[in-house]
């Protein structure tokens, strides 16, 4: 069964869930229902964070029922007009959904398998009753992780689902790290407030082309890119690499991620800044709740599954 690890009643994570599978081992916590580490040899693939500390930036936790920005928390579902709370106060934003602080209910299935649960009740804002279950398994390729969300109340619901893991390839800063997006497009953010101008722009001949293989080098990354490239199981992957460790790893994600968030991580405290580059595989752009684009909107006992994950290098 997957390895239960002690945690004092303080520790800021909760109860830590250890999963295993030959050379890879991974840490799932309590509280969001987050990945806190994952590493094939003992080396990182995940630049988490310890366990006695808080996950900051977002690191490793699943975003729901919205990822990213919401402009000043307001939106229109349905006929009603809602109001949710404004977590990033500096951008008069509501921010990454509900769930990030909420503890979740756990079921191992083995010692590489383990099932995350909650349900989000009707609260102001978001007056909706959604399940929500992570799967969380290692394979053979790597870390894989499902996403089903389930309406069990009695009228529609806005939906939108994302992950805020950040990698490392070995390198103190990712400036050396070369990057691959197969994405055609980023969407134009707001240089202030950081939510869609409702422009997508073609990155051809642009600092944010990265669909060839290229160092990060010093370019600040806060982006969001679609028009993902797809293979022909319906998956997207970005990649992140380092010819100087050797060491690379996949993120790939399925059909329902339409968009993928960059960011390198320069607004976080210095110990933090450029060390790991976050890779954010979204449902829907930012603001999503307010402007409708690519939302999901789930009808009573309905539901969605979405799968992603991470292939290390081998």
């Amino acid at each position: 069964m997957s390895v239960l690890r002690p945690a004092r009643p303080e520790a800021p994570s909760g109860r830590q869930f250890e999963l295993t599978a030959g050379r890879q081992r991974a840490v799932i916590v309590e509280v969001g229902g987050g990945l806190r580490e994952y590493a094939v040899d003992g080396q990182p693939v995940l630049d988490g964070y310890a366990a006695d500390a808080m996950a900051d930036g977002g690191r490793g936790q699943p975003l729901l029922p919205w990822p990213n920005r919401l402009a000043d928390g307001q939106y229109e579902f349905d006929g009603q007009r809602l109001q949710l709370p404004i977590e990033e106060v500096s951008r008069h934003n509501a921010i990454h959904g509900l769930t990030r602080w909420l503890n979740w209910n756990a079921t191992p299935h083995g010692e590489d398998r383990l099932q995350m649960h909650t349900v989000v009740h009707p609260r102001p804002g978001y007056p909706f009753t959604l399940e929500l279950t992570l799967d969380y398994a290692l394979t053979d390729a790597g870390l894989a992780v499902r996403t089903t969300a389930r309406n069990i109340g009695d009228q529609a619901l806005p939906f939108g689902a994302g992950q805020h893991p950040y990698f490392t390839v070995g390198t103190p800063v990712v400036d050396t790290a070369v990057l691959r997006v197969p994405a055609d497009a980023r969407v134009e953010l707001d240089s202030d407030r950081r939510v869609p101008t409702g422009a997508l722009l073609d990155v051809t001949n642009s600092e944010f082309d990265f669909r060839e293989p290229r160092s990060i080098g010093a370019l600040v990354l806060d982006e969001c890119f679609t028009s993902l490239w797809e293979n022909a199981a319906g998956q997207a992957a970005v990649i992140l690499s380092d010819p100087t460790t050797g060491k690379s790893v996949t993120v790939w994600m399925d059909g329902h991620y339409k968009y993928v968030q960059l960011f390198s991580g320069d607004t976080l405290s210095p110990k933090r800044r450029r060390r790991g580059l976050a890779i954010e595989p979204m449902t829907c752009p930012p603001n999503a709740f307010r402007t409708a684009t690519d939302l999901i909107v789930l009808q009573p006992d309905t539901a969605v599954i979405l799968e992603w994950g991470i292939a290390p290098s081998r």
